[in-house]
């Protein structure tokens, strides 16, 4: 014969179960926005302009943010293409550097697409850099 108590919580339904519920429902109405709002910067992407990327970039944010899978998928390819993928990376970071992420993507491009002297990014930032250094007396 057992003298043991029954747990208090024997009867009852677990309480904890409610907020796991709601955190669920609002993590998946959160990857819902992110969804949208991706399909959304896909519709205005033929616009002239930029307008499409960064409202997908947001969208793809709001979605890494909520979703364990896509987390995963993301880790992924980061290892496999890091070089492409760092940036957005940096741009998700709580105080993101967004001047210098699409500088240095900028200076990429035109690396990419030009030839040596045509290129105009790193020539004006050294111009620049001489004309702002220089002591004034």
């Amino acid at each position: 014969m057992s003298l043991a108590m029954p747990s208090p919580r024997a009867g009852r339904a677990p309480d904890d179960l409610a907020p796991e519920f709601l955190s669920r429902l609002v993590r998946g109405g959160l990857v819902t926005l992110g969804g949208v709002i991706v399909l959304a910067g896909v519709v205005i992407a033929p616009l002239p302009g930029p307008g499409g990327i960064p409202v997908i970039a947001v969208g793809l944010i709001v979605i890494l943010r909520n979703s364990y899978k896509a987390k995963r998928m993301f880790v992924r390819a980061h290892r496999r293409w890091p070089r492409i993928v760092h940036p957005l990376r940096r741009l998700m970071r709580k105080e993101p550097e967004i001047a210098s992420v699409f500088w240095q993507q900028y200076l990429r491009v035109e690396r990419f697409a030009l030839p040596k002297r045509y290129r105009v990014g790193v020539r004006g930032r050294r111009h620049l850099k001489r004309a702002f250094s220089g002591s004034e007396d």
